[in-house]
């Protein structure tokens, strides 16, 4: 494979995979809460401590999801200049999706250490409905 298409191939699965946590793992600000959220927030009857604990973790990777949405976001206009530059597969461009992979991967990675946390604050009775929303959450087509 050749390396223009290696890079092609690569900034598909990258997109693919920032879709993945865009639409999938992290909830839309404006839209509907996601599953796993109103499964923690309405059908899990989570103690005063645990409901206190869940918001400080929300806050917390608010601000961490914040962060990385604008570095991926300004690792994708370093993309599209090195595109408007290079017209071409070239090393500015491929640096750029580097970077952008970078970003992504910090961001999914700070998402599953989200899901994770939140897990932790679970009562083992409540562990296993939590999992199944994980899991479907996961494998459900969008």
């Amino acid at each position: 494979m050749t390396r223009g298409r290696w890079t092609a191939l690569v900034a598909v699965v990258a997109f693919l995979a920032g879709v993945f946590v865009g639409r999938v793992i992290i909830p839309a600000r404006h839209s509907q809460p996601s599953e796993l959220h109103a499964l923690l927030h309405h059908d899990l009857k989570l103690d005063a401590n645990q409901e206190a604990r869940l918001q400080q973790l929300e806050r917390d990777f608010a601000e961490r999801r914040k962060s990385l949405e604008a570095e991926l976001r300004a690792d994708n206009a370093r993309l599209a200049a090195a595109i408007e530059a290079e017209h071409a597969n070239g090393p500015k461009v491929a640096a750029a999706v580097d970077a952008s992979h970078r970003a992504m991967g910090e961001l999914q990675k700070a998402t599953l250490a989200h899901v994770f946390a939140m897990r932790q604050l679970l009562r083992p009775d409540q562990r296993a409905a939590f999992d199944r929303a994980v899991t479907k959450s996961l494998t459900t087509a969008r």
